[in-house]
């Protein structure tokens, strides 16, 4: 295999018709580029340059080589740029997770904003709920992904993976429009015991948290339907069908929906960007700008919503 050095070192002597002149413009010693060619040309078993006293002359051997040789150096040099670029964060590959509320309301802002100044970054995108996601943290499947934790059910993170809190969503009444508690700024979930619940789907931290909730407050919730679609969750109560506690981010506004938060005393969910121990530095930093921004403008515009700041 031939070395890129030496022959970016033959290159330059060709081009500049001498070693001394070749080893001040290389930064190298006159008998460092002498030995570079001496090396060269016992690997190519062949002459490159005939040598008198005052001058010397490239054979038709080193002539053919550097005319060569041209485009396999600014392949490398290009490579070594990518690398470069690559360190710094301006090119690669950012794979992200997400929940599916937070993947409709806030990633698409960040990773805009985040494209903007990143142009030549591959993103990828895999949706799926928190505890499906971290594994693939742990995995290196992933390099951030954006989780949640309800107040209600604390469960802890994985070691090794780091996490900054974006959001905090009030846990949402959603009831039909006609219903008597319609039209309340905060309703008492006690009041709620004897009615039909709309959840998601058993052994979801949300319907861990419905259970939790209604039995802090002494009755346990009867649930007739489940869906993990918040979409779902809230046309079944707009047609009557029962009532649903739901993030404030899955809260989609409707005529024939009302809106109430949750009391006597709030409960919250809480929104993080969970960051995998071997994200790229420079990526993670931007990607983590562009959704504190985010973050802050939809805190800004929506109910319930508020950022850390």
């Amino acid at each position: 295999m031939l070395n890129p050095v030496h022959l970016l070192t033959l290159t330059t002597v060709v081009r500049c018709g001498s070693f001394a002149d070749a080893a001040r413009q290389l930064g190298y010693t006159p008998s460092a580029v002498s030995q570079q060619i001496s090396t060269l040309e016992r690997g190519l078993r062949v002459q490159l340059f005939e040598r008198d006293a005052r001058s010397i002359r490239p054979t038709p051997a080193a002539e053919f080589i550097v005319a060569n040789c041209g485009a396999a150096l600014g392949s490398l040099r290009t490579l070594e740029d990518d690398v470069n670029l690559l360190l710094g964060g301006v090119i690669g590959r950012l794979r992200v997770g997400s929940f599916p509320s937070a993947s409709e309301r806030l990633l698409p802002a960040a990773l805009s904003e985040f494209r903007r100044d990143n142009e030549r970054v591959e993103i990828g995108l895999d949706e799926g709920e928190s505890h499906e996601l971290m594994p693939l943290l742990l995995a290196r499947e992933l390099d951030v992904a954006l989780v949640y934790r309800y107040a209600l059910v604390p469960r802890p993170w994985p070691r090794g993976v780091m996490t900054r809190r974006l959001l905090t969503e009030d846990l949402l009444l959603v009831l039909p429009a006609d219903h008597p508690q319609a039209g309340h700024d905060v309703v008492d979930v006690s009041s709620l015991a004897g009615e039909t619940w709309v959840s998601t789907r058993n052994g979801t931290a949300a319907a861990t948290m419905l259970r939790q909730l209604c039995r802090g407050h002494g009755f346990e919730p009867s649930v007739s339907y489940r869906s993990n679609n918040y979409g779902v969750i809230q046309g079944l109560v707009r047609a009557g069908l029962g009532v649903a506690v739901i993030p404030a981010l899955g809260h989609q506004p409707h005529d024939q929906l009302a809106v109430a938060r949750v009391g006597p005393e709030p409960t919250h969910r809480h929104v993080f960007l969970a960051v995998s121990p071997t994200a790229p530095p420079p990526l993670v930093n931007a990607i983590t700008t562009a959704l504190e921004q985010a973050s802050r403008d939809l805190a800004a515009s929506a109910l319930g919503v508020s950022s850390t700041e």
